[in-house]
């Protein structure tokens, strides 16, 4: 990791999962030569927030930065300088080996031959969109993680490790691996068994891990899929199915909206109420008070008869 063991750094968990761990780390170093040998203790990859520094192999260096993307390999040896008096901060994704191995594979195969070391370079690109999305998550996790659906950071958080993985081996020269005739028939099938299983847990706190579990398939593998097949992600797809069957119990005259959020898998009656704010413009309330209203003049007419 960044940092020397003679200058303090400080991390901070920003989120955990099953499949993916993302941090922060602030360093206070000021300028420095090369300090003593480290070595990282897991496979990571580290965007950057603010600051520089240098890691140097023998006689080679790579300077890391916020236009890069940096890669720690499991059992790597390095030594760590700092060109400047700032310190330096970023942000660590840890993806768990399996579901990192899986995203690496549909880039380049022979990682199956390196399971241990799956990082073939130490830096890559980071464009503009994805520092931009990095930040966004960072600042959404920092704001209130207890908010914000597991099924989204872990799709997102993925997603921005899949992109710049993907782009730096683009820079390496690393054609993307063919896909196989049956391809289409699998990914639909993965598609509608994934859409099975939502409808018979709706009510439930789903996890992406549990739910590639589920329908047989690596997480990220899973993720990428079902949006190519439905045109969405998979949280804007079962966010969709959740606030449209509240819909139905609003317009019934449901009193409880606390319960019917957590019923619908939503974790509090706030969560709920501003996602459906968005999607329809409109709040529960206002829904259920305008549903009483025609049932009263329903109600009225038939009186009148």
């Amino acid at each position: 990791m960044p940092g020397r063991p003679d200058i303090p750094v400080a991390f901070r968990d920003l989120y955990d999962s099953p499949i993916i761990g993302v941090r922060e780390y602030r360093c206070h170093a000021c300028r420095s030569g090369p300090g003593p040998e480290e070595e990282s203790d897991a496979n990571s990859l580290v965007l950057m927030r603010h600051g520089a520094f240098c890691r140097h192999f023998g006689r080679r260096h790579a300077t890391a930065d916020v236009n890069q993307a940096v890669f720690f390999s499991k059992g790597s040896t390095y030594r760590v300088s700092h060109p400047v008096d700032c310190g330096d901060r970023g942000t660590v994704f840890a993806v768990a080996p399996r579901v990192l191995n899986d995203i690496i594979r549909e880039l380049d195969p022979a990682v199956d031959d390196r399971p241990e070391r799956p990082f073939p370079f130490v830096s890559g690109p980071c464009d503009s969109t994805v520092f931009w999305r990095h930040r966004e998550l960072v600042r959404r996790l920092e704001a209130g993680p207890d908010t914000l659906e597991p099924f989204w950071v872990d799709v997102t958080a993925l997603q921005i490790v899949a992109d710049t993985l993907e782009a730096a081996f683009a820079r390496q020269g690393h054609p993307r691996r063919s896909r196989r005739e049956d391809t289409e028939a699998d990914h639909a099938n993965l598609a509608e068994a994934a859409k099975t299983h939502f409808a018979s847990r709706l009510g439930e706190r789903l996890t992406l891990d549990e739910v590639a579990r589920a329908v047989h398939a690596s997480p990220f593998h899973f993720a990428r899929v079902f949006q190519q097949r439905t045109g969405v992600s998979i949280h804007r797809y079962l966010t969709l199915l959740r606030l449209r069957a509240s819909l139905e119990r609003l317009a019934g005259g449901e009193e409880d909206l606390t319960a019917l959020a957590l019923d619908l898998g939503f974790s509090s009656h706030s969560h709920f109420a501003d996602a459906f704010r968005k999607e329809f413009g409109r709040t529960p309330s206002e829904v259920r008070r305008n549903a009483s209203l025609r049932t009263l003049r329903e109600m009225s007419k038939n009186l009148e008869v």
